[in-house]
Parts: structure tokens; sequence; C-alpha cells
């Protein structure tokens, strides 16, 4: 009888890990044939001065606070830099959850900026594996500092093709192609187009902290004597504690607009030209599905 009772107990026990490994079996198959977007290439809308590939979610505002000071190399005497700041305020809304819109408001040169992201191809893995992720971006603004120039001498325009890749859980790469024109540059002589390429990328320290770093290559072909111009490039940390995304950096970059940071970067790493800076963004939810401050 007992041997009965044994030999009954492994019969079930074996039907059990065969419908288990059946079931698994079957959930393995169902994952492949599921295509799942890869989330979170970048934490930020921002690399660090460029835009990323990343755009807000529906009814969903972001409210965003940039700071530069001034140079580290100024000296005791302007505290090397702190007691020089530029600021830009803005707000940034997600139309749809691939389409967003911005505007904002500088004190350098006290531009009104505007801009709009479309999300067209997401990074995917599954049935249908898609590489990248591919933003469009498209800009204009108005310089209003100098009151005796016509108002079309004032306007400039961006566009940039975002172009980003995660590789893993750690880090994150992006190409930015770049397309810039000043209807008046504020430099004579300084061309009115350029083109430009950035490369950015983010390393991801711990659930929450990232190093991040991105390079500007404007294309001149000349430069002007006066005003020499430079490469923007910036490094930093992204730390995020909840609703808010904290990002602390140096970049030789004294703009937090296209126009600024790529036509207009006046300062040399290699002369000790660097701006110590930080964005700050609240991240609100407008869905009456959520009413809660967005994490």
């Amino acid at each position: 009888m007992k041997l009965l009772r044994l030999m009954m107990m492994l019969t079930c026990s074996t039907t059990v890990l065969y419908a288990q490994d059946d079931l698994l079996s079957e959930l393995s198959k169902q994952d492949s044939m599921v295509t799942v977007p890869v989330s979170a290439i970048f934490k930020s809308t921002r690399v660090v001065n460029g835009h990323s590939v990343e755009t807000m979610k529906k009814k969903h505002l972001d409210f965003r606070i940039s700071h530069r000071f001034g140079r580290l190399n100024s000296g005791a005497y302007q505290f090397f830099g702190l007691d020089q700041a530029t600021m830009r305020m803005g707000f940034e809304y997600g139309i749809t959850d691939d389409f967003m819109i911005g505007v904002g408001r500088s004190t350098s040169q006290k531009v009104y900026d505007f801009f709009g992201k479309l999300k067209v191809l997401k990074q995917s893995e599954g049935v249908r594996n898609i590489p990248v992720s591919v933003t469009l971006f498209g800009g204009t603004g108005v310089a209003t500092v100098n009151k005796e120039l016509e108002f079309q001498d004032k306007l400039y325009y961006s566009a940039q093709v975002l172009i980003a890749r995660k590789f893993g859980e750690r880090l994150s790469l992006q190409l930015s192609p770049t397309f810039l024109h000043r209807n008046k540059p504020e430099v004579l002589g300084d061309e009115k187009v350029l083109l430009a390429l950035g490369i950015g990328g983010r390393f991801k320290l711990s659930k929450r902290v990232s190093l991040n770093g991105e390079y500007f290559y404007t294309a001149r072909e000349k430069n002007t004597v006066t005003a020499p111009y430079y490469d923007s490039m910036s490094f930093g940390v992204d730390i995020e504690t909840g609703g808010h995304v904290f990002q602390l950096h140096f970049t030789n970059s004294l703009g937090m607009i296209e126009k600024q940071f790529i036509g207009e970067t006046a300062g040399s790493w290699g002369k000790g030209d660097i701006h110590y800076g930080f964005n700050l963004s609240r991240t609100f939810s407008f869905d009456k599905k959520n009413k809660k401050v967005a994490n």
C-alpha cells in the first residue's frame, strides 16, 4: 500500500513539473511575440545643455530652471564665478506621449525661445527589434536685448535629429545632427548658417544617479578674430529625487539654448573658461486618472 502511494506521488510530481515546463515555454513564446519599448534611455529631456530623445508624458508639465554661473578662472574676487549668474526658466508640456512643446526665457540676450519635439521611432525589443530611438526637434527664438534691431534680425531657427540607443541597463549614447540659422549673427563676419554634430551619453551609477556628458562639434568655414568661438563640451551628474531631476555640471558654454551653446560658446576648457551650473526640473501631472505629482 505504501509502495502504491509512493508511486502515485512520484507520478503526480512528474506531471506537475512537465506542466510547469510547458507553461514557462508558452509564456516565453508569448513574450517573444510582443514588442516592448525600451524605457528611460535618458532620465530627463536634456543630456546637459542639449535635448535628449526623451519627451514629456501626455498631460504632464515640466517646470525647469537652469543656472550658469561665471567662469571658474575669474578668481577669488568674483568668488570663482559664483558672483555672476545667467538663468533660463521654462515650461514643457506633453501633448501626447510622443509629442511635446516648450517655451522659455533666458536672461542672456533676453531670449524668448519656443520648441517642439516629436518621437518618431522607439527603441524596442521582441518580435519587432528596433535598435534606436529617433526624435525630431525644431525650435525658434527671438533675442530682445538689442532694441535697435529689426524684429526679423532678432530671430534664429534650429532643427535636430536626435538618435539614441540604450546599451543594457547602464549605458546610453546619442547623436545629434544639428542645423542652426541666425538671421543676424552676434559677431560681424560670423556665418548665418551653422551645421553641428553632437554626441552625448549617460552612464548609470545607481537607480537615481548617473554621469552625463556631451560634445558639440560646430563646422565653420572661417572664424572671427575679434570673438573666436569654441565647441561646446559639458560633463555632469543627474540626481533623481521623486518628482525632481537635479542636474549638476561643468561646461564651457554660458548659454542654455541651441543658438548660444552651439553657435556662441566663447569659453575654452584649455584656458579654464569653465562654468558651474545646474538644471532643476519639477514635473506635475494633469492627468485626471492620476493627479499626484509625477515620479
